[in-house]
């Protein structure tokens, strides 16, 4: 989908959250490929299981989910030839019990989560596999009775480890070294057990120096007498190694032979990790599911801004069928902007399987696009750049816009001369409506709204306001225009009423009476808003009638043009236009040389003539022959009785 859009939608903001629900790395990747989906099917079937990810939630909030640490790592160890390391395999054997307790867990659930519950049934438990690796790795390490072979050198090894301690004890507690050792301590340097001595009395013991202190102070000895015994216990230790290395290559060798249940498993919990991340933010914005039309229908009860919270004034809003384009007027920061960005946001939720904000019976359209143009409408000033922003953005709009995009535009037309600005936005709604989109904009100029009023399709919206409070109510209410409070806003904060009726004969060209008081003033204008909506409602149908048999009178005009660049679908090759449709709606295509009548049914455009073609081009070119063309030449200069061009078919 678009990338401005979800930028100016805050698309990504909702993924963040979604993946704080997450415990995998491999899930919370999965969320951030996430985008808006136009299929259907696919969308329904994603809200479902979000449906039934909440219903579990809503009952049981420890959910036995693996977080997958590790995993990719391991993985790519495998399919290197890697042995695993017991860490890595405490990980397999952890994932496996999560998977055989995931399993009994999703059993039950059938009756509230009958499509997600199968999804387990995939799923490989691998008991013996499992026990195998709990047998030889215990607390991260290779247990003694990995293997009787382990076992024994490991009992050698201590033995010989006690043996060579307890003559190293000796020493440290002869009489006869006191004075020469530095420290009672025992201790390793380089895999050889050694004593510290004072460096001056080193040559005093006979033995092999394995290291020395910083400071040089003290030399760290192997007495010659305990050699023998750590030359064997090396042998051991190397034994163990090697036993080690056995042990641990045959459980890898384990896991390879079920690489393809492993890959099966990780990949199964890494999607109900996905769900159920769904479900818990589901849960958290007190989410619902939503049903689906491929009609442009458009249908929100009580939706709010996820990003907004709790907070957020519940939106109502509905198009698609008796109009498809809201044109929403209202002062600053009445909510136009929010109204606009919750539309657009929960529409791409939705089609991401999400569940939004909304009431009950709250119904979306599945569009392929969500294209927006959204800017600061709180500025006083818009330089030129801005200006220039705003209309590059709605040219690609305009190129890109079709029956199935959703457009939004946020103060359409603003940031220029007013009736230029006016001007633009109403060839641009005019334009989008020709395209057949779905339009939601927002506007301060008062001719858009006889636009709306008057034009098929459209509908005017607006933000409401408490004139007695001075104060936005942020209630968008469809089928009323919004109305300029400045005069009754004057003068409810006292303004003299002459210099009102002087300021409304100014602007409206008519007289009228400001004699009313200040607490009636809010009823008067809801009984001129609720006459004045019958009126223009009356209006509207007439003139959609109207223009109802004028669409009807005009001519379709033609779907390709000599010289445009056509794909014969069942040919699977390209031709060129040489003749405009006849009554059967054939059009002649030059195909391989060859002139061809085809149903324009099996066209489908490849490259216009314009961008084939310089204007004025002489297509006799392509379509004729060389001779005709000669024949034709001289036909034109003067008669030459003989002379005949053949017309081939």
């Amino acid at each position: 989908m678009n990338k401005k859009t979800i930028e100016l939608l805050e698309y990504d903001k909702i993924k963040e959250i979604l993946k704080g629900f997450a415990l995998s790395e491999l899930a919370k990747e999965q969320i951030d490929k996430l985008e808006p989906y136009i299929d259907i099917n696919q969308i329904e079937k994603l809200m479902k299981e979000t449906t039934e990810a909440r219903a579990i939630v809503d009952i049981n909030s420890s959910i036995p989910i693996h977080s997958l640490v590790g995993i990719n790592n391991i993985k790519q160890k495998i399919s290197k030839g890697i042995v695993l390391s017991p860490e890595d395999l405490d990980s397999v054997a952890g994932l496996l019990r999560e998977i055989k307790k995931l399993k009994r867990f999703m059993a039950d659930k059938e009756h509230i989560a009958p499509t997600i519950s199968t999804y387990a049934l995939s799923t490989f438990e691998l008991d013996d596999l499992r026990e195998e690796i709990e047998r030889c790795i215990v607390h991260g390490r290779v247990d003694d009775k990995a293997s009787s072979e382990l076992s024994r050198v490991r009992k050698k090894i201590t033995i010989l480890e006690e043996r060579i301690k307890s003559r190293l004890e000796g020493i440290l507690r002869n009489e006869k070294y006191k004075n020469y050792i530095q420290d009672g301590l025992i201790s390793t340097r380089n895999g050889r057990y050694v004593i510290p001595v004072k460096n001056e009395y080193r040559k005093n013991i006979e033995g092999s120096i394995h290291d020395m202190s910083g400071s040089g102070s003290t030399a760290f000895i192997e007495p010659a007498e305990v050699k023998k015994y750590q030359d064997e216990l090396n042998v051991h230790i190397i034994e163990e190694e090697k036993e080690i290395y056995k042990i641990l290559s045959t459980l890898t060798a384990m896991i390879e032979n079920r690489e393809r249940e492993m890959n099966i498993n990780i990949e199964t919990m890494c999607y109900y990790d996905f769900i159920f991340a769904r479900g818990k933010y589901s849960k958290n914005i007190n989410g619902k599911a939503v049903k689906f039309n491929t009609d442009n229908y458009i249908n929100i009860k009580k939706g709010k801004h996820p990003l907004i919270g709790a907070s957020a004034v519940p939106l109502d809003f509905i198009a698609g069928k008796e109009y498809k384009g809201v044109i929403i007027t209202g002062p600053n920061t009445g909510g136009k902007t929010v109204a606009l960005k919750t539309v657009g946001l929960l529409t791409m939720m939705a089609q991401s399987g999400i569940h939004v904000p909304v009431e009950d019976g709250s119904e979306f359209a599945v569009f392929a696009d969500v294209l927006v143009d959204i800017g600061d409408g709180q500025s006083i000033e818009q330089s030129l750049s801005t200006f220039s922003s705003h209309i590059k953005n709605i040219i690609s709009i305009l190129n890109t816009a079709n029956k199935y995009s959703l457009v939004i535009m946020d103060e359409i037309g603003a940031g220029t001369d007013p009736g230029e600005g006016m001007g633009i936005a109403i060839s641009v709604l005019e334009e989008l409506y020709r395209k057949d989109a779905t339009i939601l904009a927002t506007t301060h100029y008062s001719e858009i709204k006889d636009f709306a009023l008057n034009h098929e399709g459209f509908v005017n919206g607006c933000m409401e306001f408490d004139i007695n409070t001075l104060k936005p109510l942020y209630r968008l209410n469809i089928g009323k225009p919004g109305e300029s409070n400045a005069f009754l806003i004057a003068l409810r904060l006292g303004m003299d009423k002459n210099i009102i009726e002087r300021a409304h004969e100014v602007t409206y060209r008519e007289q009228k009476a400001y004699d009313y008081k200040n607490e009636d003033i809010k009823e008067i204008i809801e009984d001129k808003k609720a006459s004045s909506a019958n009126k223009q409602q009356l209006e509207k149908f007439e003139e959609v009638k109207k223009l109802n048999k004028v669409s009807e009178k005009q001519k379709i005009e033609p779907k390709f043009n000599i010289g445009d660049s056509v794909h014969v679908s069942f040919m699977n090759r390209t031709g060129i236009i040489y003749e405009s449709e006849n009554s059967k709606g054939e059009y002649g295509v030059l195909v391989m040389k060859k002139k061809l009548k085809i149903n324009k049914k099996r066209l489908s455009l490849h490259v216009a003539k314009d961008e084939l073609y310089p204007e004025d081009y002489d297509f006799n070119i392509i379509f004729e022959s060389k001779e005709n063309r000669k024949k034709k030449k001289t036909m034109d200069k003067k008669h030459i009785k003989g002379i005949e061009i053949e017309l081939k078919e």
